[in-house]
């Protein structure tokens, strides 16, 4: 018996086979969860669908979080198929390209929407679809980035939007703890994504994350994967409203 044996939930966010939400997917799967996954479009069904089948997974459903009444869709379907779920996993975030590489100053109102649009609004939405079929008990992890507390060179706007996603996880926390449900997030070290390829100079950020931790290395998928494993699992069952730090000690070492 596994640690997530009997236990069903959605993972949002798995783009290909480096997403830290693959590697969450991977550890999930291996714990005996039966996992659901969405996928944005059609050109990346044809990556998240392979993986998905990979991991046994029946349900694999279009979503954009931008359009509420597909994430309805969603949970209704998994309503239909399952009855009520167990836990979901976001791991959503964008920011425009243009506004990652000029200065904060200049980021434009259009693209300050969409960042906190995608990367944080999406967690507060997605959390109202799931509630009619989350079980009490349940829990939502999201992820995050050290960025959100620290000016980081080059992250911009989507520092900004870290902020919000986790100040929206304490609020969540402190809202639905009455129904025993859970709201944490794990605030990953860099790793190399494919959100990661449009963050200006990120091997340099890898490189001194690499050199400071006093773990002396990167963290790894399956070391997010085993953390965020733990906060969906029955082990977790008193943390919520917690910002869960996976980063080999590099927050502690730079601080």
């Amino acid at each position: 018996m596994g640690l997530m044996t009997g236990k069903k939930g959605i993972i949002f966010g798995v783009a290909n086979d480096k997403s830290i939400a693959w590697g969450i997917a991977q550890q999930l799967r291996e714990a005996g969860a039966e996992l659901a996954f969405t996928y944005l479009n059609e050109a990346l069904e044809k990556r998240v669908r392979p993986l998905a089948e990979s991991l046994d997974a029946k349900i694999i459903l279009p979503c954009d979080v931008q359009n509420e009444e597909e994430m309805v869709a969603v949970f209704s379907e998994l309503e239909k198929q399952w009855g009520k779920i167990d836990f979901v996993v976001h791991a959503i975030a964008f920011a425009n390209r243009e506004d990652l590489k000029h200065p904060f100053s200049q980021t434009s109102r259009e693209g300050f929407r969409i960042a906190l649009d995608i990367s944080a609004y999406s967690l507060v939405s997605m959390t109202r679809c799931a509630l009619p079929v989350l079980k009490p008990g349940g829990s939502i992890v999201t992820l995050t980035y050290l960025g959100s507390v620290r000016a980081v060179p080059q992250y911009n706007v989507m520092g900004v939007a870290k902020a919000a996603l986790e100040s929206s996880v304490r609020y969540l926390a402190a809202e639905l703890g009455e129904s025993g449900i859970r709201v944490n997030a794990v605030s990953a070290g860099p790793i190399k994504t494919l959100a990661a390829s449009g963050i200006a100079s990120f091997k340099e950020k890898l490189r001194v994350a690499e050199e400071r931790a006093p773990l002396k290395r990167l963290v790894t998928q399956d070391d997010v994967g085993k953390a965020t494993l733990y906060l969906l699992s029955d082990l977790a069952t008193g943390v919520t409203g917690e910002i869960h730090y996976v980063d080999g000690g590099f927050n502690f070492a730079a601080g």
